[in-house]
């Protein structure tokens, strides 16, 4: 099996194994965050070895031909000596908190300042950087028309390094090091009269809400169903602004559910399970997804198997790290 050499030591792969996996299972991984091959934030540069193709989709073409690759999506087929990608190989920005509010007890709102040359479109995701070592994904819930903000929604995780210091230590006035957005989970102005189909779980919310509001922002005729899920009721946020956005907007249909016990006003049943029971029909439809990795897959392919094209269904599935 090809052999990965990092830091100076040689790692042995086992097979289809991932040099995050490998790496990971040897004590000493890269810093990580979606594992999906969208945040970026395994990237690596092969000092010898040619790493395959399809681990570096999504890079830029300049830092393809440097040897740059994602270790989440890299299943070597040769021996490779790797080593962590360069600070300057993908831009940095550094942004101000501004304010910090809880939206319930395990919902946090974050508000930066929009650093310098930082542009960005709802529904979009960026990665936070805590140190060198600790790095997570959160998606951009503010829309840049409304007001010059970047607003982010943090989901306390059970002993979440990174959500429990944001949750804990950082302070309005603090500074964050920021990547540049990333991610194709954004609203597309070119057919307004579509029907869209969001379904979100937890924090999964923030880029739908923010996709939901520059789609109505730029007049967006078609109907918009939201469904938001959990099975906690205290991931379920932002119900009045909602319910207020459906009474002024009479195309946009928003519905809360809950999975968990005792309901509380919100729909009983899993949010994905509701609209595609609903929606059995997909045809011509634009869906997003946005969640726990195995909703978001479950319902892209549902999606598929209800008539929407693949090329209109688009879902940023990110997996909680401890």
């Amino acid at each position: 099996m090809p052999v990965i050499e990092f830091d100076g030591k040689k790692y042995e792969t086992k097979p289809d194994e991932t040099v995050l996996d490998c790496l990971t299972r040897f004590d000493c991984p890269p810093p990580s965050s979606c594992r999906s091959g969208l945040c970026h934030t395994c990237m690596m540069c092969a000092t010898d070895g040619t790493p395959p193709e399809s681990s570096q989709l999504g890079l830029k073409e300049t830092l393809q031909q440097q040897k740059y690759f994602l270790a989440c999506s890299c299943v070597p087929t040769e021996n490779l000596t790797v080593a962590l990608a360069d600070s300057t190989a993908a831009p940095h920005f550094e942004a101000t908190l501004l304010e910090k509010n809880l939206l319930t007890p395990v919902i946090l709102q974050l508000r930066f300042s929009v650093p310098e040359g930082f542009t960005y479109i709802s529904g979009q995701f960026l990665n936070v950087f805590r140190d060198e070592h600790l790095t997570r994904s959160y998606s951009i819930a503010s829309v840049p028309a409304y007001e010059n903000v970047i607003e982010l929604h943090i989901e306390r995780i059970a002993d979440g390094k990174m959500s429990g210091w944001l949750f804990d230590e950082l302070n309005i006035g603090d500074t964050l090091q920021i990547s540049e957005p990333l991610g194709e989970c954004y609203y597309l102005s070119g057919s307004p009269a579509k029907s869209l189909m969001m379904v979100a779980t937890g924090s999964g919310l923030a880029p739908l809400y923010g996709v939901l509001r520059d789609a109505l922002n730029q007049g967006h005729q078609g109907d918009i169903y939201l469904y938001h899920g959990s099975e906690n009721p205290e991931k379920i946020y932002l119900k009045s602004e909602l319910e207020e956005l459906a009474n002024k907007h009479s195309n946009f249909h928003y519905l809360p559910c809950l999975s968990g016990s005792g309901a509380d006003g919100n729909i009983k049943d899993r949010a994905n399970e509701i609209a595609l029971e609903k929606h059995k029909n997909l045809k011509d439809w634009r869906i997003y997804l946005c969640g726990h990795p195995l909703m978001v897959a479950d319902t892209k392919r549902r999606s598929f198997l209800a008539g929407a094209s693949l090329n209109d269904i688009f879902a940023d599935p990110f997996e909680f790290s401890s």
